[in-house]
C-alpha cells in the first residue's frame, strides 16, 4: 500500500505521469477505433470497449464540475501547498480496493454512473480524451492550494467527503482500470494495437 503521506511534488508528479500516460492511450488506442470496434461486447454480460469510456465519461462528468469549483474557491481564499500530500483512511481504502485488477475482483457500477447503451458513438473515445485533459489541468491547479484541505463529495455517498488529494488518486486509479478493461475487451475482439500505438 503507497504511504499515506507523501511529498506533496512527488505525489502529483506521480499523478501527471499516469495521466500522460492515459492521454497517449486514449489519442492513439482509443480515439482511432471504429464505432464497430468501439461497441463490440465480449459477451452480453461485459461491457464493450466505448461503454468503458462511457462509464468513465459519466464519472468524470460528475467529479470535474465540482473538483474545479472547490479548487476555484481554494485559490480565491488565497490557499497554499502544504508540503506534504495527506491521504485519509477511507479514501485510501477506495483507492486500494480499485487497484485490485478486473479479473481478481469486480465492482457493480450503480445504475446512474453506468453506460447508458450499447450503441455509442465514436465521439465517446473523444470525450474520454477530452476529459484526461481536463484533469490534467486540475492537477496542475490542485498543485497551487492546499489539496489536503479540500473535500469532495463521494459519488456513490455524497456525505463521505474525501480529501482532493484521495479524490484525484482514486480517479486516475479508476481511469486506469477501466482503460486496461477495454483494451482486454479489444484485444479479446481481435483488434490490434495500431504501429503508431504506445
Amino acid at each position: 500500500m503507497p504511504a499515506a503521506v507523501r511529498a506533496t511534488a512527488d505525489f502529483f508528479d506521480q499523478l501527471t505521469n499516469d495521466l500522460l500516460v492515459l492521454r497517449v492511450v486514449a489519442q492513439q488506442r482509443f480515439r482511432p477505433l471504429s464505432a464497430e470496434e468501439l461497441n463490440r461486447r465480449p459477451s452480453p454480460s461485459r461491457w464493450s470497449a466505448g461503454q468503458c469510456l462511457e462509464h468513465l465519461n459519466i464519472v468524470g462528468g460528475y467529479y470535474l464540475p465540482s473538483i474545479a469549483a472547490r479548487i476555484a474557491k481554494a485559490q480565491a481564499r488565497g490557499s497554499k501547498p502544504a508540503p506534504f500530500a495527506k491521504s485519509g483512511y477511507i479514501g485510501r481504502r477506495f483507492i486500494e480496493a480499485m487497484r485490485a485488477p478486473v479479473s481478481v475482483k469486480t465492482y457493480e457500477s450503480p445504475q446512474r454512473y453506468a453506460p447508458t447503451g450499447t450503441r455509442l458513438p465514436r465521439t465517446v473515445a473523444e470525450v474520454f480524451s477530452r476529459q484526461i485533459d481536463e484533469l490534467l489541468r486540475l492537477v496542475l491547479l490542485a498543485r497551487q492550494v492546499n489539496a489536503n484541505a479540500i473535500r469532495i463529495p463521494n459519488a456513490i455517498f455524497p456525505l463521505l467527503m474525501f480529501r482532493l488529494t484521495d479524490q484525484l488518486e482514486f480517479m486516475v486509479v479508476h481511469i486506469q482500470r477501466h482503460v486496461a478493461q477495454a483494451e482486454a475487451v479489444l484485444v479479446g475482439n481481435g483488434v490490434t494495437k495500431s504501429a503508431n500505438a504506445a
